[in-house]
């Protein structure tokens, strides 16, 4: 069996550029909703996003790539740097080094910027580069021009399951012995500019898809707005960013004598085939994604110690995974927890930030917590962890990711 570690993680969010204070700012409490840049643009409802506000293209590459690139893979090359560097890679083996990156809406913004520069100013004002801009493979392309690499290079789009089902992937390139390392993960940057703030008289459409969907919650409080496994849960907020890891064959790590932050030991991914936006009510999909995790783990649910769960604050979302985690954690009183009271939903990064929240805190003896719940779901035969970090000792975590289009995915980590 081959054993995979996770080596290095790197963040572009909404709470920092840098892992370790993504997890310290999400310990301590802070959230990062608010007003959206685009609020003034609607009357008679709240805007509520979770945007980044400390990202600056240039301190990551120069100003060739920056202009050749969407928001989405300058945040994904920010973040696969973070990780190398944290990983100790000096130099990575071009034919023995994988990219796979999650993404749901790749370059979407570069399409919605072109079109508005076609509309206000005409056709010599659309960008030069935008074709180049849109393809969703651009962020790993770009990872891969950035350190010469001739290894495999995918992109996967499973909406919001999209980093867990990019880093299960990668594992199973690893295991298939077609690399030793791979960069990999996820990433969403499609509702504002680097700064967090407006580009003129520029709206994306993007603003208001959620809305008329009857995605968002209603909520006049930013405090209130998203709350996760909540009895009062009424819709989610849209946020961004990337999450990126570094696996290797564990072998390999060891040989170069990486410091090696967890283990990669088990993941499941299927379709709950029910609804383009719906979960199946009764959990059982998910519910199957997570045993089919924990059996590639060659783990049973009572070795779990902790679970992360994907937990968007809707109605319909939640009840299904409260009624998955019921039926594969039954009676445990397991420690369950969601990073989207602090940040929103992320999108296709989401999964991977919960993986590097949970390593983090796996190391620290520290369990993250759901901001702003207060009144836990009775339905929930497990603990909701709230009001504050968990004091604990976790080993085994399971992290879940679940996706418009019934994407469903899990997977399980050791610290050991």
């Amino acid at each position: 069996m081959v054993e995979i570690a996770i080596t290095g993680t790197g963040i572009v969010s909404s709470l920092g550029t840098d892992s370790a204070l993504f997890h310290k700012r999400m310990l301590a409490g802070e959230t990062s909703i608010k007003a959206s840049p685009w609020a003034a643009e609607v009357e008679g409802r709240d805007a509520w996003q979770a945007v980044v506000e400390d990202f600056n293209p240039s301190d990551w590459m120069d100003r060739r790539i920056e202009e050749g690139t969407d928001l989405f893979a300058q945040f994904t090359l920010a973040a696969a740097e973070q990780a190398v560097r944290q990983a100790g890679l000096g130099e990575l083996d071009p034919l023995r080094t994988a990219v796979v990156n999650g993404t749901s809406i790749g370059g979407v913004r570069a399409v919605m910027k072109a079109q508005y520069a076609l509309d206000t100013d005409g056709p010599d004002a659309v960008p030069r580069k935008t074709q180049i801009q849109i393809w969703p493979n651009m962020a790993a392309a770009q990872i891969a021009m950035r350190y010469g690499l001739h290894g495999p290079s995918l992109t996967v789009t499973t909406a919001c399951a999209s980093s867990l089902d990019a880093i299960g992937t990668a594992a199973r390139i690893i295991e298939r012995g077609e690399a030793d390392v791979a960069i990999t993960g996820g990433t969403e940057g499609g509702i504002s500019l680097a700064g967090g703030g407006r580009d003129g008289d520029f709206v994306p459409v993007l603003f208001y898809t959620g809305n008329v969907y009857g995605m968002e919650a209603p909520s006049p409080n930013p405090n209130q707005a998203m709350l996760p496994f909540d009895v009062k849960r009424s819709g989610i907020v849209v946020g961004e960013g990337a999450g990126m890891v570094v696996l290797e064959r564990a072998e390999h790590a060891r040989a170069r004598g990486a410091n090696i932050l967890g283990y990669l030991r088990g993941y499941g991914s299927l379709a709950d085939g029910f609804h383009p936006s719906s979960p199946e009510p009764t959990g059982i999909w998910e519910a199957r994604a997570m045993e089919l995790a924990l059996g590639d783990a060659d783990m049973a649910p009572g070795d779990v110690d902790a679970l992360i769960a994907h937990a968007t604050g809707t109605p319909k979302g939640d009840t299904a995974e409260i009624n998955a985690i019921n039926k594969v954690h039954a009676g445990r009183g397991l420690p369950v927890a969601s990073i989207k009271g602090h940040i929103g939903h992320s999108g296709a990064s989401s999964g991977a930030m919960a993986m590097i929240s949970g390593l983090y805190g796996m190391a620290e003896d520290r369990f993250t917590y759901i901001a702003n719940t207060d009144e836990p779901d009775p339905e929930a035969d497990f603990e909701i962890v709230h009001g504050g970090p968990k004091q604990m000792k976790y080993n085994a975590l399971q992290v879940n990711s679940f996706g418009f289009g019934g994407q469903n995915a899990s997977v399980v980590l050791t610290k050991n």
